[in-house]
């Protein structure tokens, strides 16, 4: 049980800014606990923007309350997964050979696909988060599912894509990682669905996600390292929100 919550607080402490005033430690035991737990971060952190969209929703304007929204969601996983998504932008704009887009990645300064490809991402999730909460705020508060499903997915991606390198931290990760850690990892998400059962197509839709983002890993750069798995949850959320504002919009609307 102790090894279970020092797993815990370990996933909070590495995905998100959420205070966690203990030192945990990284061992077998704490890394794959903190594995299972990274759609219960994804979740909370969810219901932490759904609570301030329940609250803020009757005093502001969508337009600000999105951007509010979308500056809140950045804050509290401390732009973490952003900079897998600039770094892995860089490699990949670069159009280089496969040992020089390893060493763009490498380097901490961001190049101006890094900083385009923010600007469309922080963009494009804005607008989404603005139609969902137009449409209603409950239908807004069904992100929660996509931060939980996101983490979910780079769970599965360190499980079944090749590491890039024997080394470095998605290595670290997933030497350890089982597919019983896998499974426990999609309880607490399939679990949302007592409270979401219209949206089980985000089951298929994730599925999809997690084919073709893993065949063009794999395509790329021929692994995975800690960056694509960080991309893999910024990329996740975009599409996990494109699919309900299609839903909404156009199903059930």
């Amino acid at each position: 049980m102790k090894q279970a919550v020092l797993g815990f607080l370990l996933a909070v402490q590495f995905l998100s800014r959420l205070p966690v005033p203990v030192s945990c430690p990284w061992n077998k035991a704490t890394s794959r606990w903190a594995l299972r737990n990274y759609p219960v971060v994804g979740i909370i952190i969810g219901l932490i923007i759904a609570g301030v969209m329940h609250i803020l929703y009757p005093y502001l304007p969508l337009t600000m309350l999105a951007l509010l929204i979308v500056s809140l969601w950045v804050w509290l996983t401390g732009g973490l997964h952003l900079d897998g998504w600039m770094d892995a932008a860089d490699a990949v704009g670069s159009n280089a050979p496969l040992e020089k887009k390893w060493k763009i990645m490498k380097d901490p300064h961001a190049g101006s696909f890094a900083v385009i490809s923010l600007f469309f991402l922080l963009a494009w999730k804005t607008v989404f988060v603005y139609f969902l909460l137009g449409i209603s705020v409950e239908a807004a508060s069904a992100l929660l599912l996509i931060t939980a499903f996101s983490r979910l997915t780079a769970v599965l991606l360190l499980l079944y894509i090749p590491s890039a390198k024997k080394e470095g931290l998605a290595w670290e990760w997933k030497k350890n990682l089982t597919s019983i850690d896998a499974g426990i990892a999609a309880v607490p998400v399939i679990g949302c669905f007592i409270f979401f059962p219209n949206l089980l197509l985000l089951i298929p839709a994730y599925a999809v996600f997690f084919f073709l983002y893993g065949f063009w890993i794999k395509r790329t750069f021929k692994g995975v390292n800690g960056d694509l798995a960080g991309a893999s949850i910024e990329g996740g959320e975009l599409w996990g929100l494109a699919v309900l504002w299609i839903y909404f919009s156009f199903v059930t609307g």
